[in-house]
């Protein structure tokens, strides 16, 4: 026996659409609403295309609910209204960018006053990013015309919703000219400079974060697409700003203002890891550099990053020495006073970097302060410190890998390279390597003996 089962049941917002009083919080209200929607279900299409419906799925965006409401239901509605603007159904898409009343009412959401509703702005954002992808001709003019845009952009920045709208402005423009006016309007508004700004021990540990986060992807997004567009006879505005002497000095007096700020100092230490990082072919201006173990293949950095880090080494060195105040960390090995911390951690990598651009002038000024003796002796003091231990024995095999100097980059300064690894020398005379390595093993050895642990950095040592 055979039955018959009918495939095609008609969902229950047909049934509620064939009623004319039906509103739009009954459809969301329904279960299956972002499906049918997903599913260009013709009668939901047309309902929602109504202005009054647009407009309200717009509001509920971008209005803050009552505070009255459940908490369990209180972002409900906005939360639909993203799901189904973000559906991503062409005619919804052709209405809200083409309709400039919608824009407006969008974008009004910028127009409140710091901090936004983070949750909402993640609404926000998401909304105005696919228009971004799918209108990008029309959105772009839009927010052209906002003369404001780039000021509230920062004004939010702390907001990481908002900074991953400003990365998707970036990202989200696949045509090569669009994308191109973008990059030149947001360097004619000065973002990067304004972006810099920012990292300054005055302003708030989350706009730290996230504009050091955003000018990091700033720089990867860049080298990225410059890599894919092989025509590129010039690089990227906004990468060419931020590598400019002037900006990276501006960054360096930021942080190393008259008080030291931690949150201040690594994220202006990660804009300059991310600019150090080895990529694409050079450009005029740039030397090659290319770390142990790799092919001698399209790596370069841009020379006047590496002199405006040369002119901090002194300061950099100072923390190393008298890092920002931190309470007496109590562990189970001991008390650590002072503990490490992330400032000492990250300057040590900015290090670490440095040496592996195997640049002359660096390699000297680094001996004369003497930076490779201090953070040795780092290594021995805390005994537990993995994370130390192997940033500083990165230090220690990038200087034993360059038996010679790079005498390309030696032209920062003009110097001829002498043929001799001076570095190599400072690193067994002065610093002791050897010396201090038997005497740790010596050390070791007598305390197991004892009863006693095995140091936590032996296994960096063997």
């Amino acid at each position: 026996m055979f039955w018959k089962f009918d495939l095609h049941s008609s969902s229950h917002i047909d049934t509620l659409l064939e009623r004319e009083d039906v509103t739009l919080k009954e459809l969301m209200d329904e279960e299956d609403v972002l499906q049918e929607c997903k599913a260009q279900n013709r009668k939901l299409i047309e309902f929602l295309l109504k202005a009054e419906c647009l407009e309200d799925l717009v509001s509920f965006i971008i209005e803050e609910p009552p505070q009255d409401m459940d908490e369990k239901i209180r972002y409900k509605y906005p939360n639909i209204s993203c799901e189904l603007l973000t559906s991503d159904v062409s005619q919804m898409n052709d209405r809200l960018g083409e309709d400039e009343s919608l824009l407006v009412r969008l974008y009004s959401f910028l127009l409140n006053d710091s901090p936004l509703n983070p949750l909402l702005a993640s609404f926000f954002s998401k909304v105005l990013s696919i228009l971004i992808s799918r209108k990008p001709e029309q959105i772009v003019d839009f927010l052209k015309k906002k003369r404001d845009f780039v000021d509230l952009i920062i004004k939010h920045i702390g907001t990481s919703a908002i900074m991953d709208l400003l990365l998707r402005l970036l990202t989200c423009i696949e045509p090569p000219q669009p994308r191109q006016d973008v990059l030149n309007w947001l360097n004619e508004e000065q973002i990067i400079q304004r972006l810099v700004e920012i990292v300054h021990p005055s302003q708030e540990e989350d706009r730290h974060s996230n504009a050091s986060q955003s000018l990091c992807e700033i720089v990867r997004l860049s080298r990225d697409q410059m890599l894919q567009i092989q025509n590129s006879t010039e690089p990227d505005p906004l990468l060419a700003t931020l590598e400019k002497q002037e900006i990276i000095e501006q960054l360096l007096s930021n942080i190393f203002h008259k008080e030291k700020n931690e949150s201040a100092i690594v994220s202006a230490i990660q804009i300059l890891l991310t600019l150090l990082e080895t990529r694409r072919p050079t450009f005029e201006g740039h030397i090659e550099i290319c770390p142990p173990g790799m092919s001698h293949s399209a790596c370069s950095v841009n020379k006047s990053v590496l002199e405006a880090i040369r002119g901090r080494l002194g300061s950099f060195h100072e923390l190393l020495l008298e890092p920002p105040k931190k309470s007496v960390m109590k562990t189970t090995w001991g008390v650590l006073d002072p503990p490490v911390g992330n400032t000492r951690l990250n300057v040590i990598r900015l290090i670490s970097s440095l040496l592996q651009t195997n640049t002359s002038s660096i390699n000297e000024d680094l001996m004369e302060l003497n930076s490779i003796g201090v953070i040795l002796d780092m290594f021995f003091k805390y005994t537990w410190n993995n994370f130390l231990h192997t940033q500083v024995e990165i230090c220690i095999a990038l200087i034993l890998a360059s038996p010679f100097e790079n005498t390309e980059n030696s032209t920062i300064t003009d110097q001829d390279s002498t043929g001799d690894n001076l570095l190599l020398k400072h690193l067994f005379q002065k610093c002791q390597l050897i010396e201090r390595i038997l005497d740790a093993w010596e050390m070791n050895e007598k305390k197991q003996a004892e009863g006693g642990r095995r140091h936590g950095y032996m296994g960096h040592l063997t």
